[in-house]
């Protein structure tokens, strides 16, 4: 088990390429499952979750093969319709699998997924999504069991706006009977990519991006190939970084748009902010203002956004209040940066972030993928060195996040525990 070294201080300046969107590809994969044949994805980020969706897949009886940041994916051979619990306990974005093998093959087993150890996040809207298309499903001994001869369209409505269950939702009824209409819908950039990815396969998609989706059922689909969007939540990450160290970062690669909350935050906080085409020039400052912070769906400020912008709170001037709205037990985060000196106090879904004149370093403890980067980023201006252990979370949506940030001059390294 690694761990990762910050010795804090550095100001962090020059360029920083962004890769693809780890939740635009884990969709993506698994609706190749959807056709017969190969499909080529680019722009893929060599990340745990990939690999772990890519083991997924292979024991599907798919074939997945890797070259630099292409990955082909050859279905010809799907023969399994059971990922087991071995494989989805990793990563809870393997239950993309049950909506493309309820279409394409009429049954799925899924292992009631995993992933990070902060709070439930239940599965019911899947479940309920695949029934309202005509599936059995029961849960047995810890397994999703599901049915259909051929799922049928309707209107599907959800309580809240899901990722997951959107996405599945989408791919099941790609190959329907009828017409699909998502109510309430998910509107996150990465269920665009998908939808755009179904299309290029023959699927009829239409409203990504809205918050009524609409599918009209297709009784075969085709390989293709496609081209990952950039990860806006890295993007938005290395914005945090080169704000909290007072540097001058440039983010290359990224979509500007699709961080626009964050950058209104940064830029309330005294941040200056400059998009132009796919880059950002971030050039942060010493005395930051506090800003307030409620999370929400897309277009929102992110979720997975709320440590790392916790972590540069602790370093501006006045009370920052941060609100919860997503996930509300998301603060595992909070014990950590407390151990660095940070001055957070817990009011159910509401953190209360006070300004500390200067945090340091200590040994603390990743317990989840972006609680990770929060650390990283407390640790880039904390006083002394910071030793972030169980670090094997920030591999599963950051690749090679010691390396680019020494790119931009930062002191980190990882070594064994």
């Amino acid at each position: 088990m690694d761990k990762i070294v910050v010795k804090g201080g550095r100001r962090l300046e020059g360029r920083v390429r962004i890769g693809g969107a780890k939740n635009a590809v884990l969709p993506v994969m698994a609706a190749c499952l959807l056709t017969r044949g190969v499909s080529v994805i680019r722009n893929v980020p060599r990340l745990k979750d990939v690999v772990s969706m890519a083991s997924v897949l292979e024991e599907l009886g798919v074939e997945c093969g890797w070259e630099g940041d292409t990955v082909t994916i050859d279905s010809s051979r799907l023969s399994r319709h059971e990922a087991p619990y071995e494989l989805v306990r990793k990563m809870r974005a393997s239950i993309y699998v049950l909506g493309p093998l309820l279409a394409s093959e009429g049954k799925a087993r899924v292992s009631l997924p995993g992933g990070c150890a902060w709070g439930p996040r239940p599965v019911d809207l899947h479940i309920r999504a695949m029934r309202e298309l005509g599936a059995t499903v029961d849960i047995d001994h810890g397994y999703i069991e599901s049915e259909a001869r051929r799922l049928e369209g309707g209107p599907i409505t959800f309580s809240a706006p899901s990722v997951g269950a959107t996405a599945n939702t989408m791919m099941a009824a790609s190959r329907a009977a009828g017409r699909t209409v998502i109510s309430n819908a998910a509107r996150e950039p990465e269920i665009v990519a998908l939808a755009d990815f179904l299309n290029l396969m023959g699927a009829r998609v239409s409203g990504a991006g809205t918050d009524a989706i609409t599918i009209d059922g297709v009784d075969e689909m085709s390989p293709a190939e496609f081209r990952i969007i950039p990860d806006r939540i890295e993007t938005a990450t290395y914005m945090v970084a080169g704000a909290i160290t007072a540097g001058q970062v440039e983010i290359v690669d990224c979509v500007p748009e699709h961080v626009e909350s964050v950058a209104l935050k940064l830029a309330q906080a005294g941040v200056a902010v400059e998009a132009a085409g796919d880059s950002i020039l971030v050039k942060g400052k010493k005395a930051l203002e506090s800003v307030d912070v409620v999370t929400a769906p897309y277009p929102g400020f992110p979720t997975d956004m709320q440590a790392q912008f916790m972590a540069l709170m602790t370093t501006a001037r006045g009370m920052s209040t941060i609100s919860e709205t997503v996930f509300r037990d998301r603060f595992t985060h909070v014990p950590e940066l407390r151990r660095l000196g940070a001055d957070i106090k817990l009011d159910g879904s509401t953190a209360q972030v006070g300004y500390v004149e200067k945090l340091s370093g200590a040994p603390v403890m990743a317990t989840d993928l972006r609680a990770s980067a929060a650390l990283v980023l407390a640790g880039l201006v904390a006083e002394g060195e910071t030793h972030i252990s169980r670090v094997y979370h920030i591999d599963r949506g950051y690749e090679a996040i010691e390396e680019k940030l020494r790119g931009l001059g930062a002191d980190i390294e990882r070594m064994p525990e």
